[in-house]
């Protein structure tokens, strides 16, 4: 299958794609990692994106459309693959539909996990690391043995400045206002597919296996 996935911060969206990838054998496309890789590596894609990223620029859809289409045209026409991070915007959703044209391909289905924003904010707010290690806790689900002190090495946890709830508030907001209008372009073709994000991650992939397997 060829699938997108949809998901605010906090959704559980990088849990899902590493289990869909996994049980499923999607080739998981990440643009964000893709991006960085191309850039590391010093290929021409890369060299050309480069400059954006250096300055904070969005990188142009027609870069990301082309390093898409360096990743999916070699790929045998049974292999399925799922979009992560991409497309962002309508005229990137209407580009990927023209690629996929091209490649004799079509997305099958488009994946969003739905969880509310109070929820959302628990989850992102709960988030703790330690300053000296970089390990990295949850006060919810993986809370440290001792209170506000980091298992590793002993250190007192931080909360990072952009899980402090004013920021999580701010960055549900804008992804809320960048997605909907693509999920508006999803919806209207009949391909989009609202899950229940709020469940336990096992619950929420048995349900993302179910629901893709009645397509």
């Amino acid at each position: 299958m060829n699938l997108i996935l949809f998901g605010a911060p906090g959704s559980g969206k990088g849990t899902q794609a590493a289990r869909l990838q996994e049980e499923m054998g999607l080739k998981h496309i990440s643009t964000g990692d893709m991006l960085r890789q191309s850039v590391k590596e010093g290929t021409a894609l890369g060299q050309r994106a480069k400059s954006y990223m250096d300055s904070g620029a969005l990188v142009p859809d027609d870069l990301i459309i082309d390093l898409i289409a360096e990743v999916l045209t070699p790929m045998p026409p049974q292999a399925g693959f799922l979009l992560d991070g991409f497309p962002r915007t309508v005229p990137q959703a209407r580009a990927l539909d023209l690629l996929l044209m091209r490649l004799g391909r079509q997305i099958d289905a488009v994946i969003s996990l739905e969880v509310p924003d109070a929820e959302l904010v628990k989850r992102l707010t709960s988030r703790r690391m330690c300053p000296r290690c970089g390990a990295i806790y949850n006060l919810i689900t993986q809370p440290p043995r001792l209170p506000d002190r980091c298992d590793q090495c002993g250190s007192a946890l931080e909360q990072r400045a952009d899980d402090r709830q004013e920021t999580v508030e701010n960055r549900l907001r804008v992804y809320r206002e960048q997605t909907a209008p693509v999920m508006q372009y999803y919806e209207e073709r009949g391909l989009l597919h609202r899950m229940d994000g709020s469940q336990l991650p096992q619950d929420v992939f048995r349900s993302l296996k179910s629901r893709l397997s009645a397509l």
